[in-house]
């Protein structure tokens, strides 16, 4: 299986929505489209959604850090939101849960970012 992604741009928020598997094979993928639309839209903050990701490694982990790095960067905040219990425990694991905000759905992720 592969990974799907979805982008989208709402009021300075970048939603990403991932299904499929983030590993090696795709991080490289991931990184390139995010990196494109950071580059030619304006994103404050970014929401991952990733409640059809079925599988992620230690490589997706490190697209989201480097992901997270540049928007803290531009001053804006990261959330994920509708993540899979088997994923989540990956994000425990590594501690991102201690600098990227875990809400239970996009729309609460969105509300929290000051977006309705």
């Amino acid at each position: 299986m592969s990974l799907s992604v979805k982008l989208e741009v709402k009021q300075g928020v970048l939603l990403a929505r991932l299904g499929g598997e983030l590993d090696h094979h795709t991080a490289d993928y991931l990184r390139k489209e995010i990196t494109a639309v950071l580059e030619k839209e304006w994103v404050q903050h970014m929401v991952l959604n990733l409640e059809h990701l079925t599988f992620m490694d230690s490589s997706g982990l490190g697209v989201i850090l480097g992901r997270y790095k540049q928007i803290k960067n531009s001053g804006g905040e990261m959330v994920v939101c509708s993540i899979p219990i088997a994923i989540q425990r990956l994000f425990d694991m590594s501690g991102l849960f201690k600098i990227i905000g875990l809400e239970q759905d996009e729309s609460h992720a969105l509300e929290k970012l000051g977006v309705a």
